[in-house]
């Protein structure tokens, strides 16, 4: 086995050092596992009349090669059924690119979306708003969060800025579109009607009053407008300048693809020409996230550099690879020219806010979070002698322990951003999307980074014993914790386990021991580990029929950090990994283990498949011995 995990290691580290760029960094691709930013591109491109015929043509190849043989979309391989959001996204996205709906395709996609309950029964904000924004999709009568909460100041006991960071770019120009409800559809759009021949949801409300009209009949006019229209103007002012505010230099709002093209959408109900220079840099900002994805072209919802790079330099140093060979001296150079140096909305909730942080994507320069900040901070660590990076030790270190929740634990950007109110408003997904909460996952990896890397354990620093018992209550009674940003439960309990040991917490405590107890529980007959994106959607572990490699590692990895000698369950993890390496088959690489909405959006990572298993077997030689390969230089 030692001579196996020793080719390995060896084999994963000359291949990643292969791929790296000129510039450092690894750019390797983040794909959505579904469709929902293929067909919201198709949708915005052909409803505004911006002529990107090829882009168009190109995006729904993809879409038309992931339809299933039943007719539906999935937003994950094994989903049971198809997913209707999905579905419906990607029928009228073909519509809007000249598919006709006498096509088979399109026939068997109408048929399918019936079956699942048609439009009415579509529980995803994000696609109603994707839909009725092209006049497919009836608008509320009153969206739930009015444009008004944009004038409430942070002392109100409903405020914006108590939504995620995440949240408010995507809601900002849902609040303007919701109040605005245009329909930019197209001629020859045919409306889904169900089996009984009714017409879509949209044409059945053009009776429906809208919500201004309602309360217009019950409020008098002062000077023309009723005081609600006057809030809404001022609201709409204030949208637009917060979305304007948050666009980054490369014309995305907040890097996301789904924000810039809501933003473009709201941009285009405030009468704004497709010719203003902010909607064309948007779409060059939207084109510049092109990839090709199994031989056929996708759109990134954003790029996962800087994170993957970090990773992947840390790893490689695990692994052998000295601090000073030129591809770690490299990744530093670049993860030091990404370091953010001014302040962003994480500022609100922070007494006394420094910039040092890291983000996920190269573009994003104002919004870092906790997960790519340690990422990057492990990276960075053996080159410490020289002067730059100690300054961007220091000052990342300082940003990641003013992050702290209140309740001990870390969230993925933002502090203290976990209403209870929030979760109240009535917005699907909105316990899931809305708030920023203290999360196993993020709360896990900055233990772990913090006790391995800088010597804090929980015996001797208050504010790391607050986030060991932050972890032990959010653990499961099964003995698992949720990840939030991974799939899922494997992904929770690994980065707890590793969190809790690496603080200094004892491996026979009672919930390790209970933690260890599932892993061993849930592994497979192959000797890998396997988990369904179903259990994001459930709330509870779903396995999967066979082993993924990043799933594998991650349980391999807690095994190997809570356990003094290897056991049996190491050694056929190890073997799976070994043997799924050197195998042709798909499947255990292109599972899509990146958590983004449960239920709804989950990515592929192309580097997972490397990284971990490299990650997991460099720790198992390490603490268990074997063949001790010469540090790369």
């Amino acid at each position: 086995m030692d001579q196996r995990v020793d080719r390995g290691i060896a084999g994963l580290v000359h291949h990643l050092l292969r791929k790296q760029s000129h510039d450092g960094s690894w750019r390797l691709h983040f794909i959505d596992g579904g469709t929902t930013t293929d067909a919201a591109a198709v949708m915005l491109l052909t409803s505004s009349g911006i002529p990107k015929p090829s882009l168009v043509a190109s995006l729904c190849e993809r879409i038309i090669a992931k339809q299933d043989a039943e007719g539906a979309w999935r937003v994950y391989p094994d989903e049971e059924g198809g997913n209707l959001a999905a579905t419906a996204e990607c029928y009228f996205a073909l519509q809007f690119a000249g598919l006709s709906p006498s096509d088979p395709r399109m026939k068997q996609a109408r048929d399918r979306m019936a079956e699942l309950g048609g439009l009415s029964r579509i529980n995803s904000l994000l696609t109603k708003f994707l839909l009725a924004v092209v006049g497919q999709y009836e608008w509320p009568r009153w969206f739930p969060v009015p444009l008004s909460l944009l004038l409430l100041p942070p002392s109100s006991p409903l405020h914006f800025y108590q939504f995620s960071g995440y949240a408010r770019v995507h809601i900002a120009p849902m609040m303007l579109l919701g109040s605005v409800k245009p329909a930019f559809s197209l001629p020859h759009i045919e409306p889904f009607r169900s089996h009984d021949g009714n017409m879509s949801l949209h044409q059945l409300a053009e009776q429906q009053n809208s919500w201004q009209q309602h309360i217009h009949m019950r409020i008098p006019s002062i000077t023309g407008l009723s005081p609600l229209a006057a809030l809404n103007k001022q609201g709409a002012v204030r949208a637009q300048q917060y979305m304007l505010d948050r666009i980054e230099p490369d014309g995305t709002l907040y890097c996301y693809a789904s924000a810039t093209i809501l933003m473009i959408h709201a941009l285009r109900a405030l009468d704004f020409d497709i010719r203003h220079p902010t909607i064309m840099n948007a779409v060059a900002g939207l084109e510049s996230l092109l990839l090709r994805d199994n031989g056929k072209q996708t759109m990134q919802n954003t790029t996962s550099t800087v994170w993957d790079t970090a990773l992947i330099s840390h790893t490689l140093q695990d692994a052998g690879v000295s601090p000073n060979h030129p591809s770690i001296r490299s990744a530093g150079n670049y993860l030091l020219q990404h370091q953010h140096a001014k302040l962003g909305d994480w500022k609100l909730n922070v007494e006394h806010p420094l910039p040092g942080g890291w983000g996920f994507s190269e573009s994003n320069t104002i919004n870092p979070d906790i997960d790519d900040t340690t990422a990057a901070l492990r990276a960075i660590e053996g080159l410490t002698q020289d002067a730059p990076y100690r300054q961007a030790r220091e000052l990342g270190l300082q940003w990641l322990l003013s992050m702290q929740n209140s309740d001990g634990g870390w969230a993925a950007f933002e502090r203290n951003v976990n209403s209870r109110i929030v979760s109240w408003v009535p917005l699907e997904g909105a316990e899931d999307a809305a708030t920023d909460p203290s999360t196993p996952d993020l709360t896990g990896r900055t233990l772990e980074y913090l006790g391995k890397h800088t010597g804090l354990t929980t015996n001797q620093h208050h504010f790391m014993r607050r986030a060991a018992d932050w972890l032990y209550r959010a653990q499961q009674e099964d003995g698992s914790w949720y990840g939030r940003w991974g799939v899922c439960y494997i992904y929770g309990t690994w980065a707890a386990l590793t969190g809790l040991i690496a603080a200094g917490e004892s491996p026979n405590h009672p919930q390790i021991r209970k933690a260890m107890e599932w892993l061993l529980r849930i592994q497979l007959p192959d000797g890998g580990f396997g988990e369904s994106c179903r259990s994001d959607h459930v709330k509870r572990y779903v396995p999967l029929t066979y082993s993924t490699l990043s799933q594998t590692a991650w349980a391999l990895d807690a095994l190997v950090a809570a356990n003094d000698q290897p056991t049996p369950a190491m050694e056929r993890a190890c073997d799976f990994l070994l043997r799924a390496l050197d195998s042709d088959d798909p499947l255990p690489r292109m599972y899509p283990t990146g958590a983004g909405l449960p239920g709804y959006i989950y990515t592929r990572y192309e580097s997972y498949p490397l990284i971990w298993p490299l990650l997991a077997l460099a720790n198992y030689r390490s603490k268990f011995g074997g063949s001790t390969a010469s540090s790369i230089t």
